[in-house]
């Protein structure tokens, strides 16, 4: 759907396709528009100074780690994304990440299927009922997760960059003191410089031994060493993981650990919802070339700087 419509309206060059990096590469000098995803190539200093009649990024995903935005924003190049069109599914599937690792429910699917059930019923799990839940990151997503929380009775507290006047939960000056007072900890925080490896080996032993981490952020926000160690040593009780450090590459440590679960960054994985993050790229786009401005950009690159360059 993304390529047929943008290819209705502008010459579209596929760089993944075979001969992609040499028609990009001919290509370079004309080209003024780009349309970017999560996993595909870096957009980064040397791709930039490549293309020097570039005005836009489109940005498939609310996160964008994988632009140097603020390289962007200093030759006056526009950076967008797809913010709100994803918030509630992500919600969704972070809840749903939630309880089936508390609840163990991917463990009891398979305990069923290999035949135990016969043998015995499967052991009682923890639960949400004598939990508090910290959310690292209150965004839209970490709202939105704050509501479904408060709709399954479960006490919620937060750190952010900044407090929130509008937010009821308590609010943590840093991680450690968070992870202090719950005993869960939702990661929805961006990956930026800044919170890489945030959650550390001293925030998993401020979890506890009853601690569950889920991680519906970046791979980069967690020390991903650190915390296969707490699993391993069991600092920390479970982790449910949408994000890895090196995708699709999961490392074979968490693959062979029953107690926790693993999913294939599928947050926002619905169709409804993909087929939403793809309009809003391409209406970007569409937006920025009909002179009408980018609807959606990011802070590092306020729009007015690419037209007043």
């Amino acid at each position: 759907m993304v390529l047929d419509q943008l290819g209705r309206r502008f010459h579209l060059i596929r760089q993944w396709e075979p001969g992609g990096e040499t028609a990009l590469e001919a290509a370079a000098p004309h080209i003024r528009g780009l349309a970017s995803t999560v996993g595909g190539a870096p957009v980064d200093e040397a791709l930039l100074d490549r293309l020097p009649k570039l005005e836009i990024i489109a940005s498939f995903g609310v996160g964008y780690d994988h632009i140097d935005a603020a390289a962007a924003g200093r030759r006056g190049v526009v950076v967008t994304n797809t913010p709100d069109v994803l918030t509630e599914e992500v919600a969704d599937a972070a809840l749903g990440l939630l309880i089936s690792t508390v609840r163990q429910l991917p463990q009891a699917e398979r305990y069923l299927r290999a035949g135990k059930w016969h043998e015995a019923n499967f052991p009682l799990s923890p639960s949400l009922r004598d939990r508090v839940v910290g959310i690292y990151g209150m965004g839209r997503i970490g709202r939105a997760i704050a509501r479904r929380l408060d709709a399954f009775g479960v006490p919620v507290a937060y750190f952010s960059r900044t407090a929130h006047a509008d937010m009821p939960y308590p609010y943590y000056p840093d991680l450690v003191s968070l992870a202090r007072n719950v005993d869960t900890l939702i990661a929805i925080a961006p990956g930026t410089p800044e919170t890489r490896n945030a959650i550390n080996a001293e925030v998993l032993a401020a979890l506890g031994p009853r601690g569950i981490l889920i991680n519906v952020a970046r791979g980069s926000v967690v020390d991903e060493p650190a915390l296969i160690e707490a699993l391993k040593t069991r600092t920390i009780l479970s982790a449910g993981l949408d994000v890895f450090a090196d995708e699709p590459n999961v490392p074979a440590e968490l693959i062979a650990m029953d107690h926790v679960v693993l999913l294939p960054h599928v947050g926002s994985a619905a169709l409804y919802t993909r087929e939403a993050m793809a309009q809003l790229t391409i209406d970007n786009l569409v937006s920025w070339f009909d002179g009408r401005g980018p609807l959606t950009p990011v802070p590092e690159t306020p729009w007015r700087n690419s037209r007043d360059a």
